[in-house]
């Protein structure tokens, strides 16, 4: 009789008994724990003649989380939903290699990890789950799911990029690529055009006799996109700020997921946009009798427009010839001058230097570039609504910029702190670009 051939270990633990194993010990390698203590000691998994037994995959289980979680962002609509079905899909992901993963502190540490966040979330442990499979997620009208889609297929796992522009006050304007500028750009002006969104703000005179102008009306045109939605138009302007598109509608696209809608936060004051379908966020504001604006937006959707389209505030600034600050978005970058004492009475009506120092480090502990656009609009203007307009802008920046080491701008160099000898160049700078704005 020929010798019979030894079975495969997958088949040795469907078919033979704990007696037959028991009998064969060399048909199988030897107990989880074993292996694991000798992975531990000696780094190498124990060479049986058969097939290894399956790896703890915690690591996988992580990678595919951070994978599915790393483009959410609070602010936007549906991330509580989105993170829910990421975490659970961790959770039984840890599940499923717990055997693999006995005695690994990792491991253990992940299932706590898990769990804490479940409750900090008040995610239920029964529901729809996340998955890492491309075919599976794509979703055609949200951002996230297909561009979650290009970075698999691509070997990328970096999450898209995301950009920001803001404009509010008097106006003072943040470019995509974080360029702070003061402008006058009175009349209507495009802050973005591209080929999914359209912006377009008109600016007033603020002040009889001054450049500095403020925004009093908001055009936003989301375009058609395929089967995710129909052009949808939102217009606001002073003391009529909707909570639906021209239309009457509040949201766009099929289904109960909506693929646009509007979230009115404060009646008549305060309205965000969420545009699934293109990634983006916008908030609008009025404060007093004008205008803020503030959107985030992906980079590769905000940068795909035509060469004829190339007048967008958002991405290029204002023009030279519209700007009243040295380019740098510096309002005090003009030092070394002085103004009469009738001119500075007449320049900031209701407000001394000091005073408006004041009141905007109540709303601004931090003395970076928007407290100093604080104190510029308050002299300038004397209206104490353009107080609350930059430190709401700056919310909004804490609520959509990406980069939060790029929240804060400081005047003496962009990114550093200004020290000590800043208070002095602030008060000559305000006080020699007050008298540029009002001749």
């Amino acid at each position: 009789m020929g010798l019979r051939a030894a079975p495969s270990c997958a088949a040795a633990s469907a078919a033979v008994s704990g007696a037959e194993q028991r009998r064969h010990p060399r048909l199988c390698p030897p107990p989880l724990a074993l292996l694991l203590l000798l992975l531990l000691s000696l780094g190498l998994l124990h060479a049986g003649d058969c097939q290894q037994p399956a790896q703890c995959r915690i690591q996988k289980c992580t990678t595919d989380f951070v994978s599915l979680t790393s483009h959410l962002n609070s602010a936007i609509d549906g991330f509580d939903s989105e993170f829910c079905k990421a975490l659970r899909a961790y959770a039984g992901c840890t599940q499923r290699t717990s055997k693999a993963c006995r005695g690994n502190l990792v491991y253990h540490s992940a299932v706590l990890g898990i769990s804490d966040l479940m409750s900090q979330r008040n995610c239920s442990k029964d529901g729809p789950t996340s998955s890492t499979n491309p075919e599976v997620t794509h979703d055609p009208c949200n951002y996230h799911s297909h561009a979650g889609v290009r970075e698999l297929r691509g070997g990328d796992q970096n999450p898209p990029n995301y950009l920001f522009c803001g404009l509010f006050g008097d106006p003072h304007l943040r470019t995509f690529k974080d360029h702070f500028q003061t402008c006058k750009v009175e009349g209507a002006w495009p802050l973005i055009d591209n080929n999914y969104l359209s912006v377009q703000v008109t600016n007033v005179p603020v002040v009889l006799g001054s450049s500095a102008t403020a925004t009093n009306k908001i055009t936003i045109i989301f375009k058609a996109h395929r089967e995710c939605t129909d052009q949808k138009v939102y217009q606001a302007v002073t003391d009529d700020l909707p909570a639906a598109f021209v239309d009457g509608s509040t949201s766009g696209g099929d289904g109960d997921v909506k693929s646009l809608r509007i979230v009115e936060r404060e009646s008549g004051r305060y309205v965000e946009m969420h545009a699934r379908y293109i990634g983006t966020t916008v908030f609008v504001r009025q404060l007093g009798r004008y205008l803020t604006l503030a959107i985030r937006m992906p980079e590769d959707l905000a940068m795909s427009y035509e060469e004829s389209q190339d007048l967008q505030l958002c991405v290029n600034g204002c023009p030279l010839s519209e700007r009243i600050d040295d380019g740098q978005g510096q309002v005090s970058a003009i030092l070394g001058h002085t103004l009469p004492h009738t001119s500075l009475a007449q320049a900031w009506p209701g407000y001394t230097l000091e005073t408006a120092n004041a009141q905007c480090h109540e709303k601004m502990p931090v003395k970076d570039i928007y407290f100093q656009s604080c104190v510029f609009d308050l002299l300038t203007t004397g209206d104490a609504n353009f107080t609350a307009a930059a430190h709401s802008a700056l919310e909004d920046v804490e609520a959509l910029h990406p980069r939060k080491e790029r929240w804060h701008i400081f005047p003496s160099s962009g990114h550093e702190t200004p020290q000590g000898g800043s208070h002095r160049s602030l008060s000559l700078g305000l006080t020699c670009l007050i008298l540029v704005v009002f001749l």
